[in-house]
Order: C-alpha cells, then structure tokens, then sequence
C-alpha cells in the first residue's frame, strides 16, 4: 500500500468511527520519524480508546496491517505508528495543550477526502 492510500485509509476509518478534526500533516521534510501525521481528537476517554481499538481493528482485517507500535493506551494521547504514517488521537485538552499543528506547521496539509 502507497503512504498516501495509507493515510486515507486510516482517515476513513477515523472518519466513519466520528472522529472529530480530522488532520493530515505531510512531514517528510521536517523529520525521520514519518511521512505523515494523522491528528485527530476523541470526545471522551471512551471515544478515544473506541478509534484506536477501531482503527487497529479495521486495519487489520481490510488491509493486513497491524501497527509497528501502540502508546498511550491509559492516556488522553493514543499514538499509532504505522510506519509512515504516526496517527495521534487525542482528547480536546491534550490537544490544545501539545498543539502539533503548530509544531509541525512547516510540513504541508493533506486534504483528505474520506
């Protein structure tokens, strides 16, 4: 799978599991870690925990492809790294406080038609 059929397809699944503010960052400019970033935010804990596990689930059963690594379970952060995509579901308050769009600002925004 391309990274860009990638990245929609972890949006639409994000998408259609409601995450809310869904963003695509392209960041292979800015850093070694990924070629995007997937930033979205769940509307409670529950939420949250509900898009990983769906993501995780869909991923694997659509696609093959479980994630090379999964952080923040018991957090208001969950980040998945799929490789050359990294998706960050958060909470609201985590992120506003961690702000990664004005972090990785210099990266170019990815429209994502899902």
């Amino acid at each position: 799978m391309q990274q860009l059929e990638l990245l929609k397809a972890l949006a639409a699944i994000l998408d259609n599991k409601k995450a809310v503010g869904l963003t695509a960052i392209h960041t292979t400019e800015q850093t070694i870690l990924s070629d995007y970033f997937l930033i979205c935010t769940g509307t409670s804990t529950t939420h949250v925990k509900a898009l990983a596990e769906e993501l995780e689930f869909e991923m694997k059963n659509q696609y093959g492809i479980l994630p090379k690594g999964v952080e923040g379970r018991a957090t208001g952060w969950i980040l998945l790294d799929y490789g050359t995509v990294l998706v960050h579901i958060f909470l609201q308050e985590q992120r506003e406080y961690y702000n990664l769009e004005r972090l990785w600002e210099d990266g170019e925004k990815i429209m994502l038609n899902s």
